[in-house]
């Protein structure tokens, strides 16, 4: 057990170094989406499709050091309802002021569902045994991760009458007619979330390895631990700094 630490009270400055990462990445991704789609830029399109592909493992990545950092928080009730009330008011923000591209259901949405029921429900939680409940929760991700499409575990297709309406949509079921700039239904990624708050009891205890707790990259752990007002103004600089570069590439094409 030497590559293991006994102090509980220890930052794990590696879960802030991923975090911030991640939310470097999404800074980039939301970036390329406002190039392509709010100015339409044909370069910026190209960057959106490449990078694309990538946006669920860092989302993913995430939400999952949110469901781990759960376990060292003092209220996640209360953190839950905070961030409830930050998300509603993006939704009013972006409906008032960029309609075309309101946020429903994005991840500040979920994330606060997530932390308010694990605050609920944790004295549940900490009854079931730590390698049960991530491989159950495993298991249920990888069984409702194509819940949007309509298919569940194997296959298996899922009533029409579902998605028939939008009024389902935080939990993944929704009609064609449906659109939100940032989604994350709770269904799968409420289980990415779960995952982390039992890989987080490790965390509480100070059961990780050694290496993990020194920090390395201060930049990007500086954004870990500060992503929640990075995610608020890194929109509003992006539209600024757009609006920028298409009134240069204009003058520069005459």
């Amino acid at each position: 057990m030497e590559n293991m630490t006994t102090s509980p009270r220890q930052r794990i400055h590696l879960l802030d170094e991923i975090r911030g990462f991640a939310v470097l990445c999404m800074i980039f991704y939301h970036g390329f989406y406002s190039l392509a789609i709010l100015f339409e830029l044909h370069w910026g399109m190209a960057l959106l499709r490449f990078f694309m592909p990538a946006e669920p493992f860092f989302a993913g990545l995430f939400i999952l050091i949110s469901g781990i950092s759960s376990n060292l928080s003092h209220s996640n009730l209360l953190r839950g309802v905070k961030l409830l009330g930050i998300a509603l008011a993006v939704s009013l923000v972006t409906w008032l002021a960029v309609p075309s591209q309101i946020i429903v259901f994005g991840i500040l949405h979920f994330l606060s569902i997530c932390m308010i029921l694990f605050g609920l429900l944790r004295p549940l939680q900490e009854k079931l045994n730590l390698w049960l409940g991530l491989g159950i929760s495993i298991v249920l991700y990888l069984c409702t991760m194509q819940i949007s499409s309509g298919i569940f575990a194997f296959g298996i297709s899922l009533p029409d009458m579902l998605y028939q309406t939008n009024w389902l949509s935080p939990f993944g079921f929704h009609n064609a007619e449906f659109f939100s700039s940032d989604y994350f239904p709770l269904l799968p990624w409420a289980f990415v979330f779960s995952a982390g708050t039992f890989v987080g009891r490790w965390a509480a205890q100070g059961k990780f390895p050694r290496w993990m707790y020194p920090s390395r990259i201060p930049p990007l752990a500086w954004m870990g631990r500060h992503a929640l007002i990075l995610y608020i103004v890194h929109q509003p600089v992006i539209v600024g700094v757009c609006t920028v570069v298409e009134w240069a590439v204009k003058m520069i094409g005459g």
